[in-house]
């Protein structure tokens, strides 16, 4: 009943693990598979190691998370072995990649072999990574257009929403070649110490997660959907059923899951045991939900 096929990829469920969340090594990917993940999406990789930014990096906000990780990772070369694991169990894992140009991202898609690629093209915080290229649409369409020459698998690119029009972003991912597009990441958000007057985040800007960002995303996935002709998928805030039905009547065909699963590792079984009782109940196929509120 939850078994879907997006981008020729199939899947469990519409349920994926989003990145940056247990996504740092196989065993945990593994670990959300078995939770009930229909597929998983590492944590961002580039070309080289990087360290990331110094503590605290994580703190919790009224509503929600903010983090400045700086995309720390081992390296896209050292993580394939990480990749090939999680392959090999029959789990579909979709590797995030970023890259300040597009040479770069280019050249990582040829040191992995994950079923998707999706292209970090959002992150609020790391400068001359993420969404300082996301926010320029010729930038976007260069950057998938590279990727497109040389990957032999399905592109997704995440999507900033910190730029005045998602949808024209969305669509210079399109004519780019993307298979997909995943909206959105974080918002850039920050928080200060106001004993101290110190800003709180070691990186003093971070991005915020959680529920407080799902009406952002909620609108930005309605807004592409209208816009492209590719498949669209839901990310922010997500951590009931509801919310999954609310992203899928907005246009999404699957939503990720990223800041719930610091609260309940879990929740992707609780998920899908609530999606299923409702279609049950509503008599309705899942591919019916998709963009819904547009046909209303």
């Amino acid at each position: 009943m939850l078994s879907c096929t997006i981008t020729g990829l199939h899947i469990k469920n519409p349920l994926i693990l989003a990145s940056g969340i247990m996504g740092s090594s196989a065993s945990a990917l593994l670990r959300m598979a078995r939770a009930g993940a229909g597929a998983v999406v590492t944590k961002s990789l580039g070309l080289t190691p990087r360290e990331g930014y110094p503590n605290p990096t994580v703190i919790e906000v009224e509503g929600g998370l903010l983090n400045a990780m700086g995309l720390p990772n081992p390296s896209a070369d050292t993580f394939a072995r990480d990749v090939e694991e999680v392959k090999s169990r029959g789990v579909v894992v979709i590797a995030s990649i970023f890259g300040s140009t597009p040479e770069e991202f280019a050249s990582i898609t040829e040191r992995l072999d994950p079923h998707a690629f999706e292209l970090n093209l959002s992150c609020p915080h790391a400068k001359g990574y993420g969404a300082d290229i996301g926010a320029d649409p010729d930038a976007v369409r260069d950057v998938v257009s590279a990727v497109k020459a040389v990957a032999r698998i399905p592109v997704w690119v995440k999507l900033t929403p910190n730029v005045s029009s998602i949808a024209e972003v969305g669509l210079a991912a399109q004519e780019g070649g993307a298979d997909a597009v995943v909206a959105i990441n974080t918002l850039r958000a920050m928080a200060i110490d106001i004993h101290s007057g110190y800003p709180i985040l070691g990186h003093r800007f971070g991005g915020l997660s959680g529920a407080a960002i799902r009406p952002v995303g909620v609108r930005c996935v309605y807004e592409l959907y209208e816009a492209v002709d590719i498949p669209v998928i839901g990310v922010g805030g997500v951590g009931t059923w509801q919310d999954v039905v609310e992203y899928m009547m907005a246009g999404a065909c699957a939503v990720q899951i990223g800041s719930a699963v610091s609260e309940d590792v879990e929740v992707f079984s609780h998920i899908a045991s609530g999606l299923e009782a409702y279609l049950l109940e509503s008599k309705q196929e899942l591919k019916e939900l998709i963009g819904l509120a547009h046909r209303v």
